[in-house]
């Protein structure tokens, strides 16, 4: 959904407050002499009557990559008295250099060189905000704890504090098969693409060469760390919190990735602070499903205004945390809306959520200590995890999680009595476990679903963790078979209400693909019932508060930019089983279409597959397999970029192949190939 927006819900405002003039180039020099280039979009009397300026700052190209999303958000602030301000990043667009990694500190001390500039501008007022989605949203925060005097606050969405802990290379200490390879693949294409001759001139071609001849494979680099070490370290900003002394505003949504750290920077950071978390996936309020949308821009606006203009909207006075709590569905691959209602909470952590223990007991979650131990054995299916949907919805259909009853079948059940009275959650549940592993080196995957009474089962949440980080992610330790360790899994944040008469499970595995990268040996674990075995749920009674919130407005944006169709979108995922072999294949195929701009003639389309392949009892078969095509041109220059990627590994290393080839018109004008071997660190 990077390159279309959905509108077919969306109130389209045509008239704004102040008259809008957009510069569509503008170089802004870097302290090195580099050149970044920026669109801006300016109230037409900014020069006369200055306003304070927002920014976002993305690797992703603003001519056509994200133009139409672009469209609809940064008019809208212009036009209600902003300077919207829109960067390509170093090595991306038309921008000039190499993009060597994500969040490095080139890229924050680009980003301050930016806000020098802006406050210079003869129609700056000297302040500044940072929005963003993901990348933005990452380097919104990095940059804030710089604490660049013209950066006043900030908007962060579907981002993280911490870059280990929650993002695409690994989750729990291991490493995250489903998205490390998939999203090094896409930057490594992504990067390929030439800027645009009519921006950049004559050295478009050269400039290409050099991009697609220095521009690494994001993922050798990430493989290399596999601890928490000081690469990850960099960038987090839950390393120091105090850091960051401007207000952030962090928004996401149930079904992103990244929702985690919305409830810990609320937790964490010292200043004003304000959390919005919906039904949503990886994609802004007023465009994202499942539904339902809002007006987020209209929410923005009373941010910016509060923190840059000094008009009180009253957006302070409101509850520090906004949260929508979803109702029992059935389980679906995808919703366009998602039934629940807001809740508010005035502080984080909350003190009106309690947590309820559930002790796990002859494949029971019970309210009561078990009396008899019991030792459970849970053993590996290598398969087990095929149903659990995609890491990071963007909202296409096919993300979400399949009917769990899939699942639960690969791994060990606990299911409660149903409830005789619905029952609210809201943050963090955990699940501690005391048990032993007959092999130095495993995992553990936890699922917690909503059971129906006809036996249909929705994932709620889920987390894992590699058991040799069960004491330190920066100093693993491998397990002594047969001894026994009590290990917690923090599951993904969530709110939701348990009906009356459904029940909750928790589903135990040392398996979890394609989401985790399988240990190097089948596994069997052992779980010792008890005391220390239990699952605790935040339970929240209803509050009054919640009555008195106000409406959202409707979700409105300025008119999205014409386009063509050249190319419908396609979406398919599909498992496919050869029992003889024993060979399980997720086969995930997006053509995500083709379009092209009438306002600068740009087209530009993209099409990938990632193949997840895995063989029962197997461990060391697992592989993924991504390829691509992008195309960007207009009229006769034509450029397409074919990149091939894929990871395996056997007991002491990984192997990565990355190949990339480039095109003009027909003419292969580029190809390389990266063999890297990696060893395995205690995963």
């Amino acid at each position: 959904m990077v390159f279309n927006v959905r509108d077919s819900n969306l109130s389209i405002k045509k008239e704004f407050p102040r008259k809008v003039r957009v510069i569509e180039h503008v170089w802004i020099p870097m302290s090195d002499g580099t050149r970044l280039s920026a669109k801006i979009w300016l109230p037409e009397d900014a020069e006369q009557h200055p306003v304070p300026a927002i920014l976002e700052y993305i690797p992703y190209r603003k001519n056509d990559f994200t133009a139409l999303r672009d469209s609809i958000r940064h008019p809208y602030f212009a036009g209600h008295g902003y300077a919207s301000i829109r960067v390509d990043m170093r090595g991306a667009g038309d921008s000039e250099g190499i993009l060597y990694d994500e969040y490095l500190p080139q890229e924050q001390e680009d980003a301050l060189d930016v806000l020098s500039w802006i406050a210079e501008q003869p129609w700056s007022t000297g302040a500044a905000g940072m929005i963003g989605k993901s990348w933005g949203g990452f380097n919104g925060l990095q940059v804030a704890a710089r604490r660049h005097p013209s950066l006043k606050a900030i908007i962060t969405l579907c981002s993280t504090d911490d870059r280990y802990a929650d993002d695409v290379h690994y989750m729990g200490g291991c490493v995250l098969a489903s998205d490390m390879l998939w999203w090094a693949s896409t930057m490594l294409v992504y990067n390929g693409r030439p800027a645009d001759p009519e921006v950049v001139g004559e050295t478009w071609r050269s400039s290409w060469l050099e991009r697609l001849e220095k521009t690494p494979p994001f993922a050798e680099e990430w493989l290399k760390h596999q601890r928490r070490d000081a690469y990850w370290k960099h960038g987090s900003v839950c390393e120091n919190y105090a850091d960051i002394d401007i207000p952030v505003f962090a928004v996401g949504g149930w079904a992103d990735g990244y929702t985690n750290a919305i409830l810990r920077l609320l937790e964490g950071l010292p200043g004003p602070r304000k959390g919005l978390i919906g039904p949503w996936a990886h994609e802004y309020p007023e465009v994202a499903v499942p539904g339902p949308a809002i007006g987020f821009l209209q929410e923005a606006l009373r941010w910016w205004d509060y923190w840059l203009k000094g008009i009180d909207t009253g957006i302070m006075e409101e509850p520090m945390l906004r949260a929508w709590v979803q109702e029992s569905v059935p389980p679906q691959v995808d919703y366009e809306e998602r039934p629940g209602r807001w809740v508010a909470e005035t502080a984080w952590p909350s003190p009106a959520i309690e947590p309820v223990d559930f002790w796990l007991d002859e494949k029971r979650m019970s309210e009561l200590v078990p009396g008899e131990k019991q030792e459970i054995l849970v053993s590996s299916v290598q398969q087990h995890g095929l149903y659990s949907g995609v890491w990071c919805p963007f909202g296409q259909p096919g993300d979400l999680a399949s009917d769990q009853r899939l699942e639960d079948g690969l791994s060990v059940c606990f299911a409660s009595e149903p409830m005789t009275e619905p029952v609210e959650i809201l943050g963090f549940p955990e699940v501690t476990v005391e048990l032993s592993s007959d092999r130095p080196n495993a995992l553990l995957a936890v699922r917690l679903c909503d059971i129906a009474p006809d036996g249909a089962s929705t994932l709620v949440s889920w987390g894992m963790l590699n058991l040799t980080h069960r004491d330190s992610h920066e100093f693993p330790t491998p397990l002594v078979p047969g001894e026994r360790y009590t290990v917690t899994v923090k599951l993904n944040a969530i709110g939701h209400v348990l009906p009356e008469g459904h029940r909750w499970s928790v589903a135990l595995s040392p398996t979890y693909w394609p989401h985790a990268w399988p240990s190097p040996e089948p596994v069997t674990l052992k779980v010792f019932t008890g005391e220390k075995t239990r699952v605790t749920l935040p339970v929240r009674p209803p509050q009054p508060l919640d009555q008195e919130l106000p409406e959202f407005g409707p979700p409105e944006t300025a008119a999205v930019a014409e386009r063509e169709i050249l190319r419908a979108e396609n979406r398919t995922r599909k498992v496919h089983h050869d029992l003889i072999n024993g060979v399980w294949v997720l086969d995930d195929f997006s053509d995500e279409g083709a379009r092209r701009l009438p306002s600068n003639g740009l087209e530009y389309g993209s099409i990938n597959r990632n193949v997840y392949t895995i063989k029962e009892g197997d461990p060391l078969s697992a592989e993924v397999s991504c390829e691509w095509t992008l195309t960007v041109g207009r009229g006769s220059w034509q450029t397409r970029l074919e990149s091939v990627s894929t990871m395996k590994a056997d007991v002491s290393k990984f192997y990565l192949t990355n190949e990339l080839t480039a095109f003009e018109g027909e003419e292969q004008v580029f190809s390389k190939k990266w063999n890297k071997e990696i060893p395995r660190d205690l995963v």
